[in-house]
């Protein structure tokens, strides 16, 4: 079964530039360790919102460890806004009959 990563959080406007380099060394890290590549989008009308999206991704527990271990790696938490943190949701694919 394949699952797909969505990570959101809100980024301090004056670390925007900062929030890129660490999303972006998250991102490639990913790729190098499992083949997954990630991708990385903002809200339509927020700016500060983004989320980043892996797809396919086979072994979910290992995928989050490595994904929570590289952005903790990357120091992530002090580029986001007051109180926020990096919400990880996994989801599958639901067959239809």
């Amino acid at each position: 079964m394949a699952f797909s990563f969505y990570v959101y959080y809100r980024v301090q406007p004056l670390r925007r530039t900062e929030a890129m380099r660490a999303v972006t060394q998250v991102i490639a890290a990913i790729a190098a360790d499992t083949g997954v590549t990630g991708k990385l989008l903002v809200q339509r009308d927020d700016a500060q919102l983004w989320m980043e999206i892996y797809e396919p991704v086979d072994d979910a527990d290992e995928f989050e460890r490595l994904l929570t271990r590289h952005a903790d790696g990357a120091d992530f938490g002090r580029l986001l806004q007051p109180g926020q943190t990096r919400r990880i949701e996994c989801f599958s694919r639901l067959q239809c009959a």
